[in-house]
Formats: C-alpha cells, sequence, structure tokens
C-alpha cells in the first residue's frame, strides 16, 4: 500500500470549500490527472453516491469508479475508488482555520498485479502527481483567475478562417485547456432563465441546478415545464427550482410575468436572456409584431428592463444575453429590425439582425447600469447542435453535423459568466468560449452612434406602444 498526505489552508469558508470538494465532478477542474468527472448517482451527494473520474497516468487513461462511504458535513468525506489498476481510499478531513479552511487530504493505493512493484517504487512520481493536484485545489479554491482575451478588436482577413473555426467542436476543445475553476457557491442566488426547455437553455439549467442555483425556468409550455422541473429535482437533489409560464413572443405575456416578479420582490441575481428561434417563413404574433422582431429583440428588451429593479435590488447582479455568430454577417440596421413586410423575407438574416441589435444593447445597458452594480455580458455559443439548428437550419447541419458543438459545450460560456468571480468585474463585453471577443470580423458591421441611439428610441416607442395595446 502507498499511502500520500497533503494539506492546504485556503481562505474561503468551511461549508463552501465542502460544498465544492465533496462533489467530485469538480475533481476535473483542479486534479493534475483528471481529464473528465460524471456523477452517476441521482440526488444530492450522500453515502452512496457515485463518480466516474477517468485519469491520464504515465502508462495510459484509467478510468476510476468513486463510491462516497462516509460523509459527515461539512468536516469530512471518505470516498473508494476502483479502478483496473488499482484501488484507493480517499479521505478529506475540513477544519475551520485562520485563513479560513485546512484540507487534510489522504490517499492510500494499492495497485493490482504485475504493475504492483513499479507503482511501489515509482512514489516519488506519485507524490508529485498529489501535490500538483492539490496545489490545484489550492488554486481553484483561492480563485483569483483572471478574464482572458482573445482580442476584442477587428482582426485582419488573414484571421478570419481561424476565427470561424473556433466557432466549432474543435474550437470548443482547444479553448477547454485554458478553463479555470468555478468554485463560487451559487447557493441562494436566484437565477431566472428563459428558454430552458430545449437545447442550450436545457444544458444550463441542468449545470446552475448542480450548483445549487435557485433556479426560476421561463417556458411556454405548462406540461414541457412541469416535466423539467421534476427532472432536474431529481437528477441534482437541488429543491430550489420552478418554473413560470411565458410566451415571450407576446409583450402581454412578457408584462404580466414582470409583474409577477415584482410583485413576489424577491432580487434577482442573474437574469439570462436565452430564449429564441428562427422563422422561417415570415409570421405575426398576436400584438402585430414580426415574430423574431419580437422574440429575440423587444423581448429581452422589455423583460430586462422590466425586472432591473429586482436587479438593483441583489445589490451585485449579471445580465447575460444569449447571441450568435451569425450576427457577425450584419450590420445594425434599425429600420430594419421590424422586418416590415418587403417580399424579400429571410429568417436567418432577420435572426441576425436581431442579434446584432441585441449586441448593441448589452453595450448600452453595460454603460448605464455599470453605477447601480449591474454587469452585462453577451455569450455567442459558437455553432451548436441544438434542436433549434434542427429544425430551422437543416442543411446548415447536414454540412456541419461533424464539427457542431454539443448543447453542453455551447452552453459551458453562459454558465461561466453565471457562477464564475472573475466575470463580475467584466461588463458590455461578447464572450466565446469563456475569453472577450471582438464584436465585429469585419469593419463594415460597425454602427455609428446615431444608429445606436436610433435603436433605443425604436425600443423605447415600441415598449410604450404594445404597452398601451395590453393595457
Amino acid at each position: 500500500m502507498t499511502t500520500l498526505n497533503e494539506s492546504v489552508d485556503v481562505a474561503r469558508s468551511i461549508d463552501e470549500v465542502f460544498a465544492y470538494v465533496s462533489d467530485f465532478t469538480t475533481t476535473a477542474e483542479w486534479d493534475a490527472t483528471a481529464t473528465s468527472a460524471v456523477k452517476l448517482t441521482a440526488g444530492k451527494i450522500r453515502v452512496g453516491t457515485e463518480f466516474k473520474v477517468v485519469c491520464a497516468l504515465p502508462v495510459g487513461s484509467v478510468s476510476i469508479l468513486y463510491r462516497i462511504t462516509e460523509l459527515r458535513a461539512p468536516d469530512f468525506i471518505r470516498l473508494e475508488g476502483r479502478s483496473a489498476l488499482f484501488t484507493v481510499t480517499d479521505s478529506i478531513h475540513f477544519y475551520r482555520s485562520k485563513r479560513g479552511t485546512r484540507i487534510d487530504y489522504e490517499a492510500k493505493f494499492e495497485f493490482k498485479g504485475i504493475l504492483a512493484p513499479v507503482f511501489s517504487l515509482s512514489r516519488k512520481g506519485l507524490e508529485s502527481m498529489g501535490w500538483e493536484s492539490v496545489d490545484g485545489l489550492r488554486a481553484a479554491l483561492e480563485d483569483t483567475f483572471a478574464i482572458g482575451a482573445a482580442g476584442d478588436g477587428i482582426p485582419g482577413p488573414a484571421r478570419l478562417l481561424p476565427e470561424l473555426s473556433r466557432f466549432t467542436r474543435w474550437g470548443y476543445i482547444r479553448g477547454l485547456k485554458r478553463f479555470n475553476p468555478m468554485s463560487k457557491s451559487m447557493l441562494g442566488k436566484h437565477v431566472v432563465l428563459t428558454g430552458a426547455t430545449a437545447g442550450l437553455g436545457h444544458a444550463a439549467a441542468h449545470d446552475l441546478a448542480t450548483r445549487g442555483a435557485d433556479l426560476t425556468l421561463v417556458v411556454r409550455d405548462k406540461r414541457r415545464g412541469h416535466r423539467l422541473v421534476t427532472e432536474l429535482k431529481r437528477e441534482t437533489g437541488n429543491d430550489e427550482i420552478r418554473y413560470e409560464l411565458a410566451d415571450l413572443s407576446l409583450m402581454s405575456d412578457v408584462d404580466a410575468l414582470i409583474e409577477r416578479f415584482l410583485q413576489s420582490g424577491k432580487s434577482i441575481d442573474v437574469l439570462i436572456n436565452n430564449a429564441g428561434a428562427l422563422f422561417n417563413p415570415r409570421g405575426q404574433t398576436a400584438e402585430g409584431f414580426e415574430q423574431s422582431y419580437a422574440l429575440l429583440l423587444l423581448s429581452p428588451y422589455r423583460l430586462t428592463e422590466g425586472l432591473s429593479p429586482l436587479l438593483i435590488q441583489a445589490g451585485e447582479s449579471r445580465v447575460i444575453n444569449v447571441v450568435s455568430g451569425g450576427m457577425y454577417t450584419s450590420k445594425l440596421d434599425v429600420d430594419a429590425l421590424p422586418n416590415d413586410e418587403n417580399g424579400s423575407y429571410s429568417g436567418s438574416a432577420a435572426y441576425a439582425r436581431e442579434k446584432r441589435a441585441l449586441m448593441v444593447l448589452t453595450e448600452e445597458w453595460a454603460s448605464r447600469w455599470k453605477k447601480q452594480g449591474i454587469v452585462v455580458n453577451a455569450m455567442h455559443p459558437g455553432w451548436a447542435d441544438t434542436p433549434g439548428v434542427r429544425s430551422a437550419l437543416p442543411g446548415f447541419r447536414k454540412i456541419t453535423r461533424p464539427i457542431l458543438r454539443t448543447a453542453q459545450q455551447g452552453a459551458d460560456t453562459i454558465v461561466w459568466l453565471a457562477v464564475a468571480r472573475e466575470t463580475g468585474s467584466v461588463t458590455g463585453k461578447l464572450f466565446l468560449d469563456r475569453e472577450v471577443v471582438s464584436t465585429h470580423l469585419v469593419a463594415g458591421t460597425r454602427e455609428d452612434a446615431a444608429e445606436r441611439a436610433k435603436l433605443l428610441r425604436l425600443l423605447d416607442e415600441a415598449a410604450h406602444s404594445s404597452a398601451a395595446l395590453s393595457a
């Protein structure tokens, strides 16, 4: 048997530290050898919860099945791991200290078969890996990471193809190497997420629920909303999840939703404007707005403005607007935004125009609300294989399917913007794969100040006219 012992003292509360470490899926963020980690057992973390951790060792990758055998929150956790090469028992003690929390980590290895003598002789290598892992845990819990930037200027023509390649699955995998841990607790943080029943929204909802967020999911179908809440509670053990019904393409529904939130008086720590769809052919809502304009731009404008008192009330809050790489093809054209019938409607062009406008609105809100403690950023998910892409862009999907991201990969930056400590200090930016990126890929898509002011007038006028209509 080989025994490794390491200790680390971090400036975090014992409850936060225990919550982070006891969820062994976080080992992929801080363990020097872990390449992936998933929770196999539904519900809250408890004795009997199992995790699968894949580690890269000098002899190749090995899968370890961990099971919690003892748990006393927030003081102690013991896990037993089994693999083809060894068994391991991890015993982790947590103590309150002057800095915050001291962690004593002990790992006992028993190696199997003919490799046992080899591993027994490699104690220095094992100790080095153990030290690197615990040092990674220290860094994760100290949480002093900075935000990376891939550049927020306009790239030259030679950079266009490399920039577009970042939208693919391989772009995400390359970016993954630069990702930092997210150890900030979401317990007690009220997150409002629109468009939660499928695609990016569903993936983000699951991750945020796992992290303990107090979730309000805005959905338009009661049955799907109930099913989603039931699923998330069962899988994550988080009971602070509910849904609100609203068709966000109808301003009367948006207004009613805002009123319900305001009447509750509950602060909102994070608002995620994710709901969206690409419409072909052109359609009009019952209130007379073109669908793309209503759902993709007027709705998040009205919702965010209406909920701003609850965002301010939270003290430090965040708004995350989900845009699209398609916006890079479009320049802000306010006169074209309402998409009045002119015989040349294109769903994908309308989608790009509305998302470009939402990006501009992100920058305007960031400037306006900075002193009130509201951070406003946008992200685009790259090219992700979601139900929306499958139904609205079947030709695009057929061509690009081998390089499309999963919904989870596309949603990663949404969760990061909602959770990470460092994202609370940057506002008015566009992110892809946790890095600041340019809002324009060609100079011809830049708008001037007059067009930006025109956008704000259009939205304000539309909001007032629809308010009168629904009164």
